[in-house]
């Protein structure tokens, strides 16, 4: 399981490129292939495939190690963390022959991490990171958990905010907010983080709707003392510095 970070290959970890490039199989989102092209070696099975096909590539993964090849399954950012790397372990574990399997996760930087870093300062203090999503998750939970984050004064890093059809979430998730925040709590919108293009817009959380956001986007909202400053957001920790 490798993750590949935000995209950039500046941003792409040692461990990561040296599995890359010793593996015989590479399977992975189209997209996310797309972004190693450069630095794949001649010779490798590269196996891509699209959206809501995860469960096939976690098959098509363990059936490959389980007959003697290496295998690398890359996901954006860290394998761990809303990717593949749950389902892969998980359809391993039910074939009952993990232990014909060397199963190693190769960590990468999340989407929460590449974002926070072109803010400032934003993750000083305790955060939560929630996916809006309700593919897989009932949006009743979701609610749940933002309500929670709410209530618990977090920083709140919003996944998988809005997609084409999926537009309601996040002024859903907003609305929950306000209850427990100020209007002017700094938000930042960062979409395509450590990639050609990306876009970073630091506002509130009034007003942050009017900003592009789609799936390619984190939604970053400050806690009760987060602040924004010259195009940076800082979350204080706590430290006296006068």
């Amino acid at each position: 399981m490798v993750g590949i970070g935000p995209g950039d290959q500046a941003h792409l970890s040692q461990g990561a490129a040296l599995e890359l490039g010793a593996a015989e199989v590479i399977v992975g989102y189209r997209t996310y292939l797309q972004l190693l092209k450069e630095i794949l070696p001649a010779g490798q099975q590269v196996v891509g495939s699209g959206m809501r096909q995860e469960v096939e590539r976690a098959r098509l993964a363990v059936d490959s190690a389980l007959s003697g090849r290496r295998v690398a399954v890359v996901s954006s950012g860290d394998a761990g963390i809303y990717g593949m790397a749950g389902l892969v372990l998980e359809v391993l574990l039910a074939t009952g022959r993990q232990a014909e399997v060397d199963f190693v996760v190769v960590p990468g930087i999340t989407a929460a991490s590449a974002a926070a870093a072109l803010l400032g300062a934003p993750l000083m203090h305790d955060f939560a990171v929630i996916s809006l999503s309700d593919l897989l998750t009932p949006w009743d939970v979701i609610k749940r958990r933002i309500e929670a984050a709410a209530q618990g004064d977090f920083v709140v890093v919003f996944y998988n905010p809005k997609s084409r059809r999926r537009v309601r979430q996040i002024v859903e998730a907003r609305e929950i907010l306000l209850q427990h925040r100020a209007p002017e709590t700094p938000v930042g919108v960062i979409t395509g983080a450590g990639r050609s293009g990306q876009r970073v817009v630091v506002s509130d959380l009034e007003r942050f709707l009017s900003v592009e956001i789609d799936m390619q986007s984190v939604v970053l909202v400050g806690n009760s003392q987060s602040y924004a400053r010259d195009g940076f957001m800082v979350t204080p920790r706590g430290y006296r510095i006068t």
